[in-house]
């Protein structure tokens, strides 16, 4: 693959997921590329990089798909599920007495072990949220992550990756090799595909967001523009949750930092805030 076809992958992986693939990653895109190019009868992956401009849809959906970055586990990082206990949960349910419902998004929920850690958290504290209605969404680019999320099928090695024994007991069935989520868990969940650079329409309004981890992929005029569209969803008294390296520099202005690290708000939170106690 010479430096025209990078470019040209590049560019339309850019166009249509947000992520920005530099000259040393030319070794991922060759190793990821390789099966898609091969299964759709390329010559290689700089045969596949020349037919992108009469490519049908599903080739291109296949190519996004294949770099997307699916590494998750679950209760991941272990802080932001605290902080969504300990601060995020009670404070919602508290501000939502009167709507009597809460409405969480995970936008980029890969294979799904983020929104079912947030699942059985709430499980864990149903006494908080007594009364209320929780909805969870859950959306990712990739169809393969999304289908996987969707079964609550997992591997040993992926529940041995940050799930506590007790809860794999508790929620959890074993079937052969594979550990099957409970229905009591999945119902919680609702999973859809959704690029991040699209319409986020038919999320709606929401009272949290998880947004972990992706942030770092975009570059700087995608991830503003990802920041304020996620604002739009969030009430003004709600929360988005962010990963370790991700942060709110260089975005429109929209959050501020909240209690803990990761976490943020709207700007206008406090000013909410006062105006639902009033």
């Amino acid at each position: 693959m010479n430096s025209s076809e990078f470019d040209t992958i590049g560019a339309f992986v850019l166009k249509n997921s947000g992520i920005v693939l530099s000259k040393a990653k030319e070794y991922l895109v060759e190793s990821r590329l390789k099966p898609v190019a091969e299964e759709f009868g390329f010559d290689g992956v700089d045969g596949l990089a020349r037919g992108l401009g009469t490519a049908s849809q599903e080739i291109k959906l296949a190519i996004v798909d294949a770099m997307t970055t699916n590494e998750t586990f679950f209760f991941r990082d272990k802080t932001p599920f605290k902080l969504f206990e300990d601060i995020v949960l009670p404070q919602m349910s508290r501000a939502r007495r009167k709507t009597g419902k809460i409405r969480i998004w995970c936008a980029a929920a890969s294979t799904g072990q983020e929104p079912y850690s947030l699942a059985m958290v709430l499980l864990k504290n149903k006494h908080i949220w007594a009364g209320l209605r929780i909805e969870i969404v859950a959306t990712d680019l990739s169809h393969n992550a999304i289908a996987k999320a969707k079964e609550g099928k997992y591997t040993q090695f992926e529940v041995q990756r940050g799930l506590p024994v007790d809860l794999l007991v508790a929620h959890f069935t074993q079937e052969g090799t594979h550990w099957v989520i409970s229905d009591k868990v999945k119902q919680m969940v609702k999973f859809s595909k959704l690029n991040l650079m699209e319409s986020y329409a038919s999320i709606g309004t929401v009272d949290v967001v998880y947004c972990r981890n992706v942030l770092i992929y975009f570059d700087a005029d995608t991830k503003r523009k990802v920041l304020t569209s996620v604002r739009r969803t969030i009430r003004p008294d709600g929360y988005l949750v962010l990963g370790a390296a991700d942060t709110v520099i260089g975005s429109n202005g929209e959050f501020e930092r909240g209690e803990e690290r990761g976490l943020y708000q709207p700007v206008e939170a406090k000013n909410a805030r006062m105006a639902l106690s009033a």
